[in-house]
């Protein structure tokens, strides 16, 4: 992996390398609280004392207090904001020495007082509301742009899909875009009858550099599901248990993480599109609208809940999912997590995507699987919190 400017992939991998050279990254938190996921109906609420940042970081001067998963997030921020990886902003030395990444430098300094401005205005300005972040001015650019672009003015304007803000249709309903996407699916009478699986393929990501490695998941209905992607360095495993989730993962910065807010959201979502009769009634609102993704018309079902962000599922023509996009609120601002969908192909009478993308502002990742088992016991033992990760 290169420590270095990077501008050939979208988004960022500064925090991944973080990740897997150690601790010590000396920018974090501030003092605003983030929405938490709100635990479904007749469920315990979510553990109460993940790691902070400033326990499992050094040298952490701004943003202090807040979980160790939402601090890796902001560094993703920083790095998609400014087309930025790790060794952009830290010490040369972290190359060979993994506690050089709390060495203050110029860049980190500029980095602190730049989140202070941030704050002041949208304390000043917006009353408190994190209406500005790191993107607002920088949009991928080391150096903010003061000159208008003509070429921005008078060319062809482009909506981007994966918009929080839609346009939506009041006059639509959602209730026929799920009936049609179950429909797709293999009918509501075939999916109740899937109550569980064993899937084995192959994971390609960042921390893999790009090669395949084994990936094994199971999934139980209606909402539990644990992901083993057996790398050369040790099993990373990833487990949602109806409730809580952890990942013990070798790019991550402690051997067991807490996952928390938007990312124990997303671990949520994960395990209910496995099983997606519960999708619908995991949202307390849906609104509908439309746009095109590549060119191809797609209809947009965003659902909301009190105090989280929403999450947008994009169906194309024949009914199917191709896309989900969900958020993680920071108190750095708002990153976004693409999921894209396709390969369905039929599972015990029902269709299941074989191929998932998953897109973020910390890297991207591949899942291709090969072999579905439909409804075969599993042990609950499997959506239990895994062991700390432990190299190899």
């Amino acid at each position: 992996m290169k420590l270095g400017w990077r501008r050939t992939i979208p988004g960022a991998m500064g925090t991944v390398i973080v990740c897997l050279l150690g601790h010590g990254h000396p920018i974090a938190g501030a003092a605003v609280g983030t929405p938490r996921l709100l635990p479904a109906a007749g469920q315990a609420g979510p553990e109460q004392n993940p790691q902070m940042s400033d326990t499992v970081f050094k040298n952490v001067q701004v943003l202090k207090g807040i979980p160790a998963d939402e601090f890796m997030d902001a560094m993703g921020m920083f790095a998609s904001a400014l087309g930025f990886d790790c060794s952009s902003c830290h010490s040369p030395e972290i190359h060979t020495n993994r506690a050089a990444f709390a060495v203050t430098t110029p860049l980190i300094l500029r980095a602190r007082g730049m989140i202070g401005m941030m704050n002041t205005i949208n304390r000043t300005y917006f009353g408190g509301q994190p209406r500005v972040s790191c993107f607002t001015c920088h949009r991928g650019s080391y150096r903010p742009e003061i000159v208008p672009s003509l070429a921005l003015q008078y060319g062809e304007i482009r909506d981007d899909p994966n918009a929080m803000v839609i346009f939506p249709n009041r006059q639509a309903s959602a209730d026929p875009v799920f009936n049609k996407y179950l429909q797709a699916l293999g009918g509501a009478e075939r999916l109740a009858k899937l109550t569980s699986f064993v899937a084995a393929g192959t994971y390609a990501g960042f921390n893999t550099g790009g090669g395949e490695v084994p990936v094994e998941i199971f999934a139980r209905a209606p909402d539990q599901r644990t992901q083993i992607v057996r790398t050369p360095d040790g099993e990373g495993v990833k487990t949602y248990d109806g409730r809580n989730a952890w990942a013990a993962e070798g790019w991550r910065p402690v051997p067991l993480m807490t996952l928390t807010g938007g990312n124990l959201t997303g671990a949520r979502l994960d395990a209910l599109v496995a099983f997606p009769a519960g999708i619908q009634k995991a949202f307390s609102q849906w609104q509908v609208s439309s746009t095109t993704i590549e060119d191809r018309p797609v209809q947009i079902l965003q659902g909301t809940n009190a105090g989280e962000p929403p999450v947008n599922l994009y169906f194309d023509e024949s009914g199917l999912l191709v896309r989900l996009v969900r958020w993680n609120r920071m108190v750095v601002g708002t990153v976004p997590t693409q999921i894209d969908y396709a390969d369905y192909r039929e599972v015990a009478g029902v269709k299941i995507p074989f191929r998932t993308i998953v897109t973020w502002s910390d890297g991207q990742n591949t899942i291709e699987l090969k072999e579905v088992r439909p409804n075969v016991p599993i042990d609950a033992a499997r959506f239990a919190r895994p062991a700390p990760f432990r190299r190899r």
